[in-house]
């Protein structure tokens, strides 16, 4: 069977990998590893450091499987995972930072023509702390409470955490607007 023929479902997934069916485990990878690297280089913004914590989600994934209930779906079952290895690598290279009211210098590459590619860059070049809330509530879709789980803070710090980060995007669009 060639692995591109594999339609599985995620239980069907679940099955196959607890019985070390490399194929399947290797469907697995390749259904979920793009959009979990996505969210991966969005929290942390270093290619390899994604890679690396990609690798090690999946790690996890594998050694865990036998305890996923399927409480949720598989997809989000594996990005908290992935969400839990990037706020700890996060941790341990001490990139999170506390806010300030000051604009890294990174923001200066948008221009007035804005795009969504500018739009990530200026997620990006967000203190890793106001960009994690800002990825996860405004693109993940998490709620203020699971956010504060997910990084170990309060509920306040995440709420507050989003609206710097929302400052800093609109300060940024609008001083690249008036240049």
């Amino acid at each position: 069977m060639q692995l591109s023929e594999l339609n599985q479902t995620d239980r069907e997934l679940v099955r196959g990998c607890l019985e070390n069916n490399r194929l399947v485990q290797r469907a697995l990878y390749e259904r979920f590893s793009t959009c979990l690297y996505t969210l991966a280089y969005r929290l942390i913004s270093d290619r390899e450091a994604s890679n690396d914590v990609l690798q090690d989600a999946f790690i996890e994934i594998f050694r865990s499987l036998a305890g996923f209930r399927f409480e949720s779906s598989l997809y989000t079952w594996m990005r908290t995972i992935l969400i839990r290895n990037a706020m700890s690598y996060l941790k341990r290279n001490a990139r999170l930072q506390v806010i300030t009211d000051e604009i890294p210098d990174k923001a200066s590459e948008i221009s007035f023509n804005f795009t969504a590619e500018h739009l990530e860059k200026a997620i990006l070049s967000l203190p890793a702390q106001a960009r994690s809330v800002f990825i996860l509530i405004e693109i993940e879709g998490y709620k203020h409470q699971e956010v504060a789980e997910i990084l170990n803070i309060n509920e306040g710090t995440s709420k507050s955490q989003l609206n710097y980060a929302k400052k800093l995007l609109r300060r940024r669009v609008t001083k690249e607007a008036d240049e």
